[in-house]
């Protein structure tokens, strides 16, 4: 979860919502992000998100920073946008029910806002993931889950008719949205889960603590996973490490392999310069810039 400076609105219109859900997409490109719910108010965001790469501060950065970069970009602003770090709550996810009730909590949370009127269902409001659960699999964004929280309402087949159930499931549970104690622990909690589970993030914290720190984990980081692609690519391209040095700095294949990096991971400009040694980071996006937008204009085939 994440608000606005000072309560302020971080979507000044619907072109900003649209931006702000493309940029979550690149985000998940980069970072392996599999979004469970989602939902833009206006002076906050909720996201469900799973992280099997344990990146989620990585990734955080980079979708925060990038949107304020493109929102003040458009609208000729300067400043922060997003009221300081956001907040996370660690979800137990193994089929016990808490996942769905945050996913339930997000997706609810135009009604509690009152931005739906009594007769209107929740399939109404836009900028919710729950209207991507009721279409169909094709129109769905890549980047958004559907089958676990489906399960976790105890329907097993993402068909027409288990989409419909989903629904009525979803309307009936807005109706008992009166009895909140359930949501307590994900409005001023850090943890959702069973006592074990507390019991067991409280452990592992209490030992990471200290000279080595929760960041020397051993799941894969970003500068990991740059490094893994470099490799691909130069393996690809029967180049060797001194290759990147020898070969010029604008040489189209390390741009190639520059704006992979810059796609897919959360690796900044500066770091790519660097490590492909292509020279000042303002060159080489420079560089980048008028590749994509020479590739824009280019007619598809």
């Amino acid at each position: 979860m994440s608000r606005g400076g000072r309560k302020k609105g971080i979507y000044p219109d619907d072109a900003d919502r649209r931006d702000f859900l493309k940029t979550l997409a690149e985000a998940c490109q980069k970072t392996g992000f599999q979004v469970h719910a989602y939902c833009l108010m206006r002076n906050h965001f909720h996201l469900v998100v799973e992280t099997p790469n344990a990146n989620l501060v990585a990734g955080m950065r980079w979708l925060l920073s990038s949107y304020t970069i493109r929102l003040n970009r458009r609208r000729k602003l300067c400043g922060h946008v997003f009221s300081g770090r956001y907040k996370a709550i660690i979800i137990e996810g193994r089929g016990k029910g808490y996942l769905r009730t945050a996913c339930d909590y997000v997706h609810l949370n135009p009604v509690r806002a009152k931005l739906l009127g009594a007769r209107e269902r929740l399939r109404e409001y836009r900028w919710s993931s729950l209207v991507w659960y009721l279409a169909a699999p094709a129109r769905r964004p890549g980047w958004l889950r559907v089958d676990r929280l489906l399960r976790e309402h105890g329907i097993q087949k993402d068909t027409a008719a288990g989409r419909q159930e989903f629904e009525r499931r979803m309307e009936r549970r807005r109706r008992e949205e009166s009895d909140s104690r359930e949501c307590k622990p994900l409005q001023r909690g850090w943890c959702l889960g069973s006592e074990e589970f507390r019991a067991k993030l409280l452990e592992r914290r209490e030992r990471q603590l200290g000279g080595r720190h929760c960041g020397r984990l051993r799941h894969e980081s970003a500068e990991a996973k740059a490094e893994r692609l470099i490799a691909q690519e130069l393996k690809r391209l029967k180049w060797k490490e001194p290759d990147l040095k020898e070969q010029a700095k604008s040489h189209p294949l390390k741009l190639a392999l520059a704006a992979r990096l810059r796609r897919e991971t959360t690796l900044t400009i500066r770091q790519i310069a660097r490590r492909l040694q292509m020279g000042s980071w303002k060159s080489l996006n420079n560089k980048l810039y008028l590749r994509k937008k020479t590739a824009a204009k280019e007619p598809t085939k």
